[in-house]
């Protein structure tokens, strides 16, 4: 068993090409022995976005903190709140921005533990 406190993990900053003003911590991954999937927290402070991107794998979120929008395919935006589940499946073109210009904006992002 393991427990975390998302205060005591280190923020790193993605490489991720379109990513702006984001972190990430992984409060759980394969390297504790979890058999199927990580999870990790994003926080997207004030105007900050992952890119617009895709890729094979879904993604299980649930925002936690804060407020934003989440741009789906064909450029649709749909707000998204403290408290709320977006399920993104594979292949689904996505982007979490941070509307708020004085809140940051965390989520959780489950994804299988080989693509972490």
């Amino acid at each position: 068993m393991k427990i975390s406190r998302l205060g005591e993990l280190a923020k790193i900053k993605p490489d991720m090409e379109g990513a702006e003003n984001i972190y990430k911590q992984v409060p759980i991954s394969r390297d504790d022995g979890t058999p199927s999937f990580c999870f990790r927290v994003f926080t997207l402070e004030p105007g900050g976005h992952t890119p617009f991107h895709r890729h094979p794998f879904e993604h299980l979120n649930y925002v936690i903190r804060g407020s934003g929008t989440v741009v789906m395919e064909g450029g649709k935006e749909c707000e998204v709140k403290e408290g709320e589940f977006v399920l993104v499946l594979p292949d689904e073109e996505h982007q979490y921005k941070n509307t708020s210009t004085s809140e940051p904006m965390l989520f959780i992002c489950a994804v299988p533990n080989e693509n972490e």
